[in-house]
């Protein structure tokens, strides 16, 4: 994993006062040497352990771990816009409608019911996404 994603496992931790071997109590590892490979980049938490490392520390996994975050947002993004240009035209127009606002609204980092006004009229004519 590349070193210039970062998160700030450490840093809370020691702001509230605890050990690798409590840390990893919490999170149900066996050993702190575990916490310090997700502190020091070298092991990338599953899903489990991230949601878990919000639960103890009552802090955003986006923001416990924001070098990754925002690796996997601009990959979503690319993503998003390619989808958007592969759309079939043909069909529900409506349907049509909502796929392009849902993916532009990743596109552009905002949340898709701000979109649903720009984009819509009347949005309560359409399903919520």
């Amino acid at each position: 994993m590349s070193r210039f994603i970062h998160n700030y496992l450490r840093s809370v931790r020691k702001r509230a006062g605890f050990s690798q071997e409590d840390i990893a109590f919490l999170l149900g590892c066996h050993s702190g040497a575990k916490v310090s490979r997700y502190e020091n980049l070298t092991r990338e938490p599953n899903l489990h352990t991230a949601l878990a490392c919000q639960a103890v520390y009552r802090v955003p996994v986006h923001e416990l771990f924001p070098g990754i975050y925002t690796l996997v947002e601009k990959q979503v993004k690319r993503r998003a816009f390619v989808l958007k240009s592969q759309l079939d035209t043909e069909g529900n127009e409506v349907l049509l409608r909502q796929k392009c606002a849902f993916l532009e609204s990743l596109e552009l980092g905002i949340e898709p019911e701000e979109v649903r006004h720009v984009v819509w009229e009347n949005p309560k004519q359409l399903p919520l996404f």
